[in-house]
Formats: C-alpha cells, sequence, structure tokens
C-alpha cells in the first residue's frame, strides 16, 4: 500500500507542478506539486525499506547444558514471515 501511495502522490504533484497552468493568488501550485513528489519519493523509499525488512530472517540457536542429567541440550529458534513460510 505504501508503493502505490507514494506513487499517486508523485503522479499528483507531477500534475500540479508541470501540467496545470493556473494561477491562485493564495498558493503557489507549482510549489505543492514539488513538495507532493518529494513526499512521494519518501514513501517509496520507505515502503521499500519496509519491504526488505520484512523479507529478511532471524534464527537463533543456543546450545546449554541440563544440570540435572549433564545432557546438551540446543534449541533452534526461527522467525517467520507474514504469509507463513519459514526461513
Amino acid at each position: 500500500m505504501s508503493l502505490g501511495l507514494g506513487i499517486v502522490l508523485f503522479a499528483i504533484g507531477a500534475v500540479f507542478a508541470f501540467a496545470l497552468n493556473v494561477a491562485v493568488d493564495w498558493i503557489n501550485l507549482q510549489m505543492v506539486g514539488y513538495i507532493l513528489m518529494i513526499a512521494g519519493a519518501v514513501v517509496i523509499i520507505l515502503g521499500i525499506i519496509l519491504l526488505v525488512r520484512r523479507r529478511s530472517a532471524v534464527s537463533t540457536s543456543r546450545t546449554t547444558v541440563d544440570p540435572a542429567t549433564g545432557s546438551r541440550v540446543t534449541r533452534n529458534e526461527t522467525s517467520q514471515t507474514d504469509d507463513g513460510t519459514t526461513y
């Protein structure tokens, strides 16, 4: 959703900055267009960063010795993604 929002903001900003030829006294539409384009680029970059972070996996392995029996106990933990796949 964040990638789509970023693209929409960027497109609306480009229309305001480059395609509109309207003069309004109380607001500069070209500057609003540039601001929307910058905001769209930031949202796209954040969306890509969040997608990359979500796809990463974390795995932890820990080995301890049981004091009662003296045997080694190994515990493995893995993290899962949102769609249920395990890495």
